[in-house]
């Protein structure tokens, strides 16, 4: 299949990545520097449209942005050992697991205030007298200082 230039309006559409998110991967050196039309437009080849395809699935998987540049190198690398490859997505996997737990904690937390709660009015909501603490949990789990 020969290359398809691409502008970054077509680009952005193909992959569903927003054209300032296109823009930041290329700042950042995720995605090379495009080529230009003679009007200055970027024009962007098959492979930077397979790289940033790439890309938007692992953000998809929630992988972190030194996670995929570590990919994409190891993708660079087709000799390279697998086990590196493995390393990060056990690592993502662990902070996968990390976030489930705290998200379960939250979990939990919300449907005790919700169970709290008795009807009536705002100034007596058990709810919001539960957010209103200064130690309740959520601080706790998105490690949140509290600022007084």
């Amino acid at each position: 299949m020969p290359d398809q230039n691409r502008s970054i309006g077509q680009l952005s559409k193909l992959s569903g990545v927003k054209i300032t998110t296109i823009r930041y991967y290329e700042s950042i050196k995720l995605l090379q520097e495009p080529g230009r039309t003679s009007g200055g437009q970027r024009v962007y080849d098959e492979a930077t449209s397979n790289r940033l395809l790439f890309i938007r699935q692992c953000r998809d998987l929630g992988f972190p942005i030194e996670a995929i540049r570590e990919l994409i190198d190891l993708q660079m690398t087709p000799n390279a050992n697998c086990l590196k490859v493995d390393r990060v997505a056990r690592h993502h996997l662990g902070e996968v697991d990390k976030r489930l737990k705290q998200l379960r904690a939250l979990k939990k937390e919300l449907k005790e205030m919700i169970v709290s709660c008795a009807g009536g009015e705002v100034a007596s909501c058990a709810i919001m007298e539960s957010i209103t603490k200064p130690a309740h949990a959520s601080a706790k789990i998105s490690n949140q200082k509290i600022i007084s």
